[in-house]
């Protein structure tokens, strides 16, 4: 396959689901009414960060793809956080179970760490390249947790 092919589907299958999953969980939701904790960024500021991070996601995948070092345990791990970081989406937006959006999102802290972990065992950029994403899920979760707390 291309290396252009690789990137580019690397890079659009994260960035559709979130865009898919956003479009879908943004209706009804409350999040601009809710009481947020000290730093809580702006609301347009979401989006942004997260097609970033989706991008650098992607990227990061592709790179294991086209180097040759992608394999079963990667590809899981990969396909899994994606999973609970879109799931989050739809427990935190659309059902409101901002406990449970907690606890969940502490599962994606441990899955992207063990991503991280994985990738860099692989080929060591790739797993760099994840690290704002655990930087930002960090940040998101105490973003979470103080919403729930100031929200009860």
């Amino acid at each position: 396959m291309s290396k252009l092919k690789v990137y580019g589907i690397s890079i659009l299958i994260p960035l559709i689901a979130g865009a898919v999953i956003g479009l879908l969980t943004m209706p009804g939701s409350d999040f601009e009414v809710l009481s947020k904790p000290a730093l809580s960024p702006p609301g347009i500021l979401f989006p942004i960060v997260w097609s970033i991070l989706y991008t650098l996601m992607g990227i990061s995948y592709g790179m294991l793809v086209q180097k040759g070092k992608d394999s079963i345990e990667a590809r899981f791990i990969y396909f899994f956080q994606l999973g609970v970081n879109l799931l989050w989406s739809v427990f935190f937006f659309s059902l409101k179970w901002r406990l449970f959006s907690f606890i969940w999102i502490l599962l994606l802290l441990l899955s992207v760490a063990a991503m991280i972990y994985v990738f860099y065992k692989r080929y060591k950029p790739s797993g760099l390249l994840q690290i704002p994403y655990l930087g930002w899920v960090a940040f998101a979760s105490y973003l979470n947790l103080g919403i729930y707390i100031l929200n009860r």
